[in-house]
């Protein structure tokens, strides 16, 4: 992480993508799996501690069944 501001954006996207994914029911395993990922990097990526390439993203929000603009709906 470059700056205070980057964390910041890593720990608010983090919750975001933690409240859907909540919201839809669906664990860390599975949606780590969906992105052909681990549960690892999902917990990591919810507490805002890596940042998620956007190949990444695209498969969240396909397993969440959402739009990659919903997913990145987010208030820093």
């Amino acid at each position: 992480m470059k700056n205070d501001r980057d964390y910041k954006a890593l720990i608010a996207f983090g919750k975001h993508l933690k409240k859907i994914r909540e919201s839809k029911k669906i664990s860390q395993e599975k949606l780590g799996l969906a992105a052909d990922s681990y549960q690892s990097t999902v917990i990591r990526i919810e507490q805002g501690k890596a940042n998620p390439k956007l190949i990444t993203l695209i498969a969240f929000a396909k397993a969440l069944d959402i739009e990659l603009k919903e997913l990145l709906d987010f208030k820093v």
